[in-house]
């Protein structure tokens, strides 16, 4: 069964508090599909299933709770926490990814934490690594609040107005525009993939005549 089949399968209030539940679990530094929940949720809403706004407000509470309770977490953690959850869970915690997050907060700062929320790996670590590194709060909470408004409030209205333009859309076109639909979004998938891996090559390529080791802290 698909996500938007299993939430349809329960009540709309229940919908929007499991929205806030899961982006918030993930926001604590827990892998959960926050992001797919979030979308498949919007969808329901451009179907008549639930309130996008209240989607919309659960899913940007979930974030910033979530990712205020990791910060709190991480700072009482410390960097050893990641070790010891790199070695039980290193295809998320591992070295690496660790690493390559941090540099993005020496680099970015509070820019790390907003757009954070848009990157699938910040997303996880943001909170927790941003408490580890001994951010000072007031400025993690304006990125984090910030970040969770524009990333669950903007990405609940996009899809809703998209879900009711394009069921109208394929209403009118059929077989035709479905397919058209279905070309743009996996061409769009693609240039955004390759965009992040042009992204991490440079990445790469700059530690390298840096002189330092693919992920080193």
């Amino acid at each position: 069964m698909h996500v938007d089949e299993w939430l349809q399968a329960i009540p709309a209030v229940w919908i929007c508090v499991l929205v806030g539940l899961v982006i918030g679990i993930e926001s604590l530094g827990i892998p959960l599909p926050g992001e797919i929940v979030l979308v498949s949720s919007a969808l329901l809403a451009a179907k008549g299933v639930v309130d996008p706004l209240w989607v919309g407000v659960c899913a940007s509470v979930g974030a910033i709770v979530g990712d205020s309770i990791g910060y709190a977490v991480g700072r009482r953690g410390g960097k050893p926490m990641f070790d010891r959850l790199g070695r039980r869970f290193p295809k998320h915690f591992g070295s690496e990814h660790i690493g390559r997050a941090e540099r993005y907060f020496h680099r970015y700062g509070m820019w790390t934490v907003f757009l954070g929320r848009f990157v699938a790996l910040l997303r996880i670590l943001a909170g927790p690594l941003a408490g580890a590194l001994r951010m000072p709060y007031w400025r993690f909470l304006v990125a984090n609040v910030l970040g969770g408004i524009v990333w669950a409030g903007g990405t609940t209205a996009v899809i809703y107005y998209l879900g009711i333009a394009a069921e109208r859309w394929l209403r009118g076109f059929s077989w035709v525009a479905l397919v058209i639909a279905l070309l743009f979004g996996i061409a769009t998938t693609l240039f955004l993939k390759r965009r992040a891996a042009r992204m991490a090559a440079e990445e790469s390529a700059q530690e390298e005549q840096e002189g330092r080791p693919v992920g080193a802290g």
